[in-house]
This record gives structure tokens, C-alpha cells and sequence, in this order.
């Protein structure tokens, strides 16, 4: 079986390692050939192969003409390569979308449009949040005639979101996208030596000024209460301020990077909990890192989350305001003996997202659709519902 993936990855061709060629490592195993079409990279190109059959197409225009390069592009490798499957990353203005619907008129491929999560949802964060969820409505709207099926990664926001906006129950696959290495993300016995850690983007979405505000209202029971936030991004100067103006200076620390991921692996383990105050998500994936590691997560409702620890297992949930964090922070830093039964509760979850059983799904489920897409088109009825594979 043959792949076209429509990417939104600028890192894999100048040579990164991050997750989407870790997932490329896998799923060389599953397919003859994969053709990976890109935007332009953020630096020189010094790699258009991984792993002998994973061939990156790095493009050589900006944001404004990507939709014409995905489709020309892709029409030549489709007719030297005969795929059997279009997979389309599908956010933002949705190019990729758009260009892959092109593809599968022009070519008869079917296409898989992935949609991990819509900004502004489940809360809008800005007024770019709520555009950028309107687009998103428009987009799906659109493809849900199109697109063979749409790929999410968590059971219930995604799921429902898209049923309300008009997708068939049966068009909509669910695989999930957090894999971890178990072997590298694990316990190990260290001083938990800071509260709270925070991991993420300095943007509005990750709720980064009511988790501040949060932290101010969990000192006055904990004066002691020591934070970690790991980060770049262009609220850093609105971070800096509001905790100069909460007078938390010698409380929070600030870190732009790490250079290692076991540099944030041991920043998971000497932590009491991880913090995730985001209004939006896909995964995320820090908060299952974090409980890999044996740390705890307080997060908010978004993506995956409810399904993780909404029964109060491995963590806690929390609503969006600073109030409502404060009270998950504190009763859990309050409490020894409940959140060290945690630690063992949040490895055992973290377990089902081990890399190769969470990628071998995703392979298997594409396998899937596209033998019910040929068994729909050579009998020409209503395709099957599609299988949900966890």
C-alpha cells in the first residue's frame, strides 16, 4: 500500500527528529512507499528520504501558493506512483484539504482528511479563535462529501463536534496520535523538587495568565509553592508582567528550552504535578509525558483529557478560570497520600499510549479504510461504518 500525506511538518527535511519522523520510523514498516508533501522548512533541506521508502517533497513556495504545489505535485507523484491513499493534515486555511479534494477528483484516490483539533474549541482563547473556528466549520462542511472519511484522535470533543456540523457518524475514524517511548518516559525515584510544572508555547490557548493568577491564590495557603514554566513564545513580556504584578518572581521560574529530552524528562519526574490550563487541544501530549514519567496532570477539558483521567484517576480536571485551578493545584499539593496513589495511576494510563501499539492502530486503520473504499467503489454502494480503533 501506497501513501500521499499532505503535511503541515517543517522539520523532518532540514534533519529533526521530532514526532512526525518518529512516526515515519513506524510506519515504513506498514506501507511500500510513503510521499510526504510539505511546506517550505524553517532551514536548509538536508534530507528527502527517511528510512529508505519515506520520500519528503519539501515545497518550494510560501503559504500563498501551496494549494497550487500540493495539486501539481501531487499529480505527478500519483501518476508515477499509483497511491492508494491521500492523507491530508487539515488546519488553519485547510490548503491541504482543499488541494487533497482537487487530488481525489483529478486522480480517483480517495482522501482521509485529519482534523486533531479546531482553535476556539472547546473555548476561543481570541477573536482569531473564533475566525479560525468558523473557517473550520466551513472547511468541514465542504469535505464531508468529499473526504472519505475524517480522521480524529479523541473519542468524544472531535466526534461530536463533527457530527454537529453535519459528518456522518460512519465517516468519522477515530485513531488516536499520542505515542510515547515508554522506555525513555518512565519513573525513576528523584526529590520532587518544584509544585507545578508547565510545559508549552507561550500563546494565548495554553491559558498561561489564569494559571498565573491561580498560582498567586494557591500561595497564600502554600507560601512556599515553588513553579516551573518551560516555554517560548509571544506572550513571554504578558507572562513576565503579571507575575511581577502577583509578586511571584521568586516563585515562578522561566525556561525557554532544553536541549535534551532527557533534560525534560527529568523535569517531569522531579515535579509534584503537571498543569495544563489550555482552552484548546489536540492531545496534548505533555500531560501523558508528564504521567509516564509518574507525575500527575490538573488539566482543563480539552482534547483527549476526560477521556484520561475525567474519573479522577491519574489526575483532575478543572475548568478555565483561575479559581478553578487554584482549587485542583491546591487539594492535590494538599494532599500526600491521594496524589502519590496518583503517580501510580498516571503511569498505568500512560501505558496505552505506547509507541508502537498506538502507531501499529493508526497504520491498521488506514489499511482498513482503504480496503473498504475499494470494496464500496467496485460494488457501488454506501460504504460500511468505519472501524474504531482505540
Amino acid at each position: 500500500m501506497r501513501l500521499l500525506m499532505l503535511s503541515g511538518d517543517r522539520q523532518s527535511a532540514t534533519g529533526a527528529r521530532g514526532p512526525f519522523h518518529h512516526m515515519q520510523r513506524e510506519f515504513s514498516r506498514w506501507f511500500d512507499r510513503i510521499d510526504v508533501l510539505s511546506p517550505r522548512p524553517d532551514g536548509p533541506v538536508t534530507t528527502t528520504n527517511l528510512f529508505g521508502n519515506v520520500h519528503l517533497h519539501p515545497a518550494n513556495t510560501g503559504r500563498s501558493g501551496m494549494r497550487r504545489w500540493l495539486v501539481a505535485r501531487g499529480r505527478e507523484l500519483i501518476a508515477e506512483h499509483a497511491h492508494d491513499l491521500i492523507v491530508s493534515h487539515d488546519y488553519g486555511w485547510f490548503y491541504n484539504g482543499l488541494a487533497a479534494a482537487r487530488l481525489t477528483r483529478a486522480t480517483g484516490v480517495p482522501y482521509l482528511s485529519e482534523i486533531h483539533h479546531v482553535p476556539g474549541v472547546p473555548v476561543p482563547a481570541d477573536l482569531r479563535e473564533v475566525l479560525d473556528r468558523s473557517i473550520a466549520k466551513r472547511y468541514v462542511r465542504w469535505a464531508s462529501t468529499r473526504a472519505a472519511a475524517f480522521r480524529v484522535v479523541n473519542h468524544h470533543e472531535m466526534p461530536r463536534l463533527l457530527e454537529s456540523w453535519g459528518v456522518p457518524p460512519e465517516k468519522i475514524l477515530v485513531l488516536p496520535s499520542l505515542y510515547i517511548d515508554l522506555e525513555r518516559y518512565r519513573p525513576a525515584p528523584r526529590e520532587r523538587v518544584r509544585d507545578v510544572l508547565f510545559v508549552g508555547r507561550m500563546v494565548n490557548n495554553k491559558g498561561l495568565l489564569p494559571l498565573i493568577d491561580a498560582l498567586d491564590e494557591v500561595r497564600r495557603t502554600r507560601p512556599e509553592l515553588r513553579a516551573t514554566f518551560l516555554g517560548r513564545g509571544p506572550l513571554r513580556r504578558k507572562v513576565e508582567r503579571r507575575i511581577a504584578a502577583r509578586g511571584l518572581d521568586g516563585a515562578i521560574e522561566l525556561l525557554d528550552w532544553v536541549k535534551t529530552d532527557d533534560e525534560l524528562i527529568e523535569l517531569y519526574r522531579t515535579s509534584r504535578l503537571l498543569v495544563c490550563a489550555s482552552t484548546c487541544e489536540g492531545g496534548p501530549r505533555v500531560t501523558v509525558e508528564a504521567m509516564a514519567c509518574g507525575t500527575p496532570s490538573v488539566s482543563t477539558h480539552v482534547g483527549v483529557m476526560p477521556e484520561l483521567i475525567g474519573d479522577g484517576r491519574g489526575g483532575t480536571l478543572c475548568g478555565f478560570d483561575a479559581s478553578s485551578l487554584a482549587e485542583a493545584i491546591g487539594a492535590l499539593l494538599a494532599n500526600d497520600p491521594m496524589r502519590e496513589q496518583m503517580q501510580i495511576e498516571a503511569r498505568a494510563i500512560a501505558e496505552g499510549f505506547a509507541y508502537h501499539d498506538v502507531l501499529a492502530g493508526y497504520a491498521r486503520g488506514l489499511h482498513e479504510l482503504v480496503g473498504l473504499e475499494a470494496e464500496r467503489r467496485s460494488d457501488d454502494t454506501p460504504a460500511p461504518p468505519m472501524p474504531t480503533t482505540r
